[in-house]
């Protein structure tokens, strides 16, 4: 029986909101998977493989505009194995399909178009194309592989082979604190002095580059590295990118202002850019970076938040033509909700006119520049926002996409943890909590570790960027409640991770252990999210921190030789490495508390140590009931004469412990 008989395709036992989208369309989509290679390699078809995601914009418009239009399904299904992958569950997939694009048009984006040989290996590729010019392509590639298939095929062999051997190789060592001197100087010549961040439109978040820069500032620079930080913070907070009512940030921004917004809101922006405002808080002491961050993780508690504790991955930007629909307001609108007089004051903070600053006459909300943050808490202001705020909620709320992913859970309970640990709120810390026993009991399988969850069901092995931010999240909720159950975990996920993905022979993690993908990649540059060794970097520092693990600590030293001798050239591209690199270019602390009768100066410790920036420091402590598979940190310690103890290191050398409250901060110093 033919798919057409059946009416449908191949998608609708599929679980991935961006699939089962697709699941109705005349084209004969198959997942990717054996079922799909077969037919290639049986019918000597080439492969059309289309990947994007399910709040992808564009990918919307070529579905309407493509994937239903019968003569375009006509020629796919005649001439090719056509397959849909989902770029958030499958991102192994894309990661090598999205640079053989890069390398035949010299650009990339979603959705990814790309065509291979029935052996996966890629031919010809692009991103977004209409119909009329989809259509020539596919007759044109159908013709070139029926007539001249051999060529095809040796070109296809070639540029896999080229895109296998181009990986970074480990270079020399260099002076690390000149390295870092000069990166800072780097980021200081591609900063935009008038609108904070990096280059020019489009502009995305620069959630790591701000984490590092406040590391440069704290270690090498007092002044230049935290002006960019509150230079691009600043401006992220007032414009459009950020949802005045809601909280939480937009994808990116297709102004160079940080006005209009791409509308979709993904996890883990809102993880990075919690992180980067937190530390900015914890530095400065300026409110508006607390705010934000709060505002920014109550809308994920609130919004994005499974009832199991699992954190959903995106809301889309809108339906096709509708782009931003929920979030801008027309004038009529805000009058027929707001008094008189508080439109008037609401027009003196926020941006807002009859001819609108959005398509159709509309207004996205953004704050009046050169006002004060506080302009937005004054109490008329903020009663403005709960009536918009009641009256939005009665609209068509964008699409979520409701798929739980490792990765992008274990960057969310870092910013949860982060957030406690700052700000105090219980809530945060048990959210993380809630979502870390989730991961643990629903997405490991016989002890290894599944990518993503829906419907009660996981699919795909974790990949290393799985592995890599939940023992990122993992370490952050053990500095927050020091129950050694996560970062026990931790350090196993770090030897599972090491098993599954070390190359031994060249250093480095690859990014799958897939047996299917035509090569494994190693994913080095930081891109939306950090890469899995630049997080493994950072891991494995800190791992050491609390296991003192020699395996660990060369690990490190051989991931370190190959970020190092790259970031002088291209520092934009491992923001997330060179953190790691500015833990070994500088000394590392650790302290051991032992809570003795009286617990009043460990919280007392606990507040001095996270009421500033301290991005040098690793924190354990002993708890009641808590004897048994203690980090070695805590080993061998305890509250000398009932009296609450604090051992202090350096790079793992241990000064005397004291019983002194005040000698310890001094000790420990900033």
């Amino acid at each position: 029986m033919t798919q057409t008989q059946q009416g449908t395709n191949r998608l609708s036992g599929e679980t991935s909101p961006y699939l089962l989208q697709h699941k109705d369309n005349p084209v004969w989509w198959y997942a990717w998977g054996e079922e799909a290679f077969a037919a290639a390699k049986r019918e000597m078809k080439p492969i059309f493989l289309s990947i994007g995601y399910s709040t992808c914009y564009w990918c919307h418009v070529m579905e309407k505009d493509s994937f239903e239009n019968e003569a375009v399904a006509e020629l796919l299904n005649k001439n090719f194995i056509c397959i849909k992958v989902d770029r958030e569950e499958r991102p192994d997939v894309d990661q090598i399909y999205m640079e053989a694009v890069v390398e035949f048009t010299g650009q990339g984006g979603w959705p990814l178009s790309v065509f291979l040989t029935p052996d996966l290996k890629p031919f010809w590729g692009g991103t977004f194309f209409y119909k009329n010019q989809f259509l020539s392509i596919l007759q044109q590639l159908g013709n070139a592989w029926m007539s001249d298939r051999a060529t095809i095929e040796v070109t296809s062999s070639e540029i896999t082979s080229h895109l296998q051997n181009r990986v970074l190789q480990s270079g020399d060592s260099r002076d690390l604190r000149a390295l870092l001197g000069t990166v800072l100087r780097a980021y200081e010549q591609s900063f935009d002095a008038s609108y904070g961040g990096f280059g020019s439109s489009p502009k995305f978040p620069p959630a790591v580059q701000c984490s590092l820069l406040l590391r440069l500032q704290y270690s090498i620079d007092r002044t230049q590295g935290l002006s960019m930080v509150q230079k691009t913070l600043d401006a992220m907070a007032w414009g459009g990118i950020y949802d005045h009512l809601g909280g939480g940030f937009h994808r990116y921004s297709t102004d160079q202002r940080w006005v209009v917004p791409h509308f979709e809101k993904m996890l883990y922006d809102n993880a990075l850019l919690s992180v980067s405002y937190l530390e900015a808080y914890q530095v400065t002491a300026e409110k508006r970076y607390a705010e934000v961050a709060s505002e920014t993780l109550n809308y994920v508690l609130r919004e994005m938040t499974s009832p199991e504790g699992g954190f959903y991955s995106a809301q889309d930007a809108g339906e096709v033509g509708k782009e931003g629909e929920y979030y801008v307001w027309k004038i009529g609108e805000l009058e027929s909700v707001l008094e008189r007089s508080e439109l008037q004051a609401f027009k003196e903070v926020y941006s807002v006119s009859e001819e609108g600053n959005f398509e159709g006459d509309t207004n996205i909300l953004f704050l009046r520049p050169h006002l004060s943050w506080d302009s937005r808490s004054r109490d008329v202001i903020a009663e403005c926002r709960q009536k918009l705020t009641a009256r939005r909620e009665g609209r068509a709320p964008p699409r979520l996409d409701d798929k739980v992913l490792t990765a992008w859970n274990g960057l969310m309970i870092s910013a949860l943890a982060k957030g406690y640990q700052v700000l105090g709120d219980e809530n945060y810390l048990r959210a993380a909590q809630k979502a870390a026993a989730f991961l643990r009991d629903r997405m490991q399988i016989n002890g290894r570790l599944y990518r993503s969850y829906r419907d009660d069901q996981v699919r795909t092995e974790a990949f290393c960027e799985d592995y890599a931010f939940l023992i990122e999240g993992l370490i952050n909720l053990y500095e927050s409640d020091f129950d050694t159950a996560w970062i026990n975990w931790a350090n196993k996920l770090q030897q599972q991770q090491d098993e599954i993905f070390w190359d031994e022979a060249k250093g480095g993690y690859f990014f799958t252990a897939a047996p299917e993908v035509v090569f494994r990649k190693k994913e080095f540059l930081d891109g939306a999210i950090p890469s899995c060794n630049s997080a493994s970097l950072v891991n494995l520092l800190r791992l050491t921190g609390f296991f003192n693990n020699s395996v660990h600590q060369e690990r490190a030293k051989r991931l370190g030789r190959i970020f190092v001798s790259h970031a002088s050239r291209y520092p934009n591209a491992f923001p997330k490495a060179l953190i790691g690199v500015h833990m070994q270019a500088f000394s590392h602390k650790e302290i051991a508390i032992m809570p003795g009768a009286d617990a009043a100066p460990a919280a007392a410790m606990l507040n001095f140590l996270r009421a500033e920036f301290r991005p040098l420091l690793t924190v354990a402590m002993g708890l009641n009931g808590q004897t048994e598979d203690q980090p070695d940190l805590l080993k061998g310690r305890q509250a000398i004469s009932g009296k609450t103890t604090f051992y202090i290191c350096e790079n793992q050398t241990c000064k005397s412990p004291l019983v002194d409250l005040e000698e310890a901060k001094r000790l420990l110093g900033r």
